[in-house]
């Protein structure tokens, strides 16, 4: 429809290992898009939950390329619906963080939401 094609394993797989070869390029992309954005995203809350999650070495890795899939895709300034638009800028974006927390809830931990919140705590102060 849009061009796209479905992402295979192969592709998360790579994005993972992406991801674990270059951790503080993507960490610092992380914390440049959400200290810009950080004041209209209501979402936050879950992307810096997922971004924890991420990053914790006990996470499997097939958890870690769905949220880095999901982080990347809010992170990456150009993809379906352009953040100029207003009302729904970040509807796309939370779909798809919601649908990826969603399929691995079961590895998020306590740990990861109090980080996340504490995070949040720090750039609103």
């Amino acid at each position: 429809m849009f061009g796209y094609t479905a992402a295979s394993w192969m592709d998360f797989a790579a994005l993972a290992q992406r991801i674990k070869s270059d951790e503080l390029g993507w960490r610092r992309k992380f914390w440049r898009a959400i200290k810009r954005e950080a004041a209209s995203i209501p979402f936050l809350h879950d992307v810096l939950t997922a971004y924890y999650c991420i990053f914790d070495r006990h996470t499997p890795l097939y958890v870690k390329a769905i949220l880095a899939g999901a982080v990347a895709y809010f992170v990456i300034p150009d993809h379906l619906v352009p953040k100029n638009l207003p009302l729904i800028a970040f509807a796309d974006d939370a779909a798809v963080i919601a649908m990826a927390m969603k399929a691995v809830s079961s590895h998020i931990k306590p740990e990861h939401r109090e980080a996340a919140r504490r995070a949040l705590v720090r750039m609103r102060a």
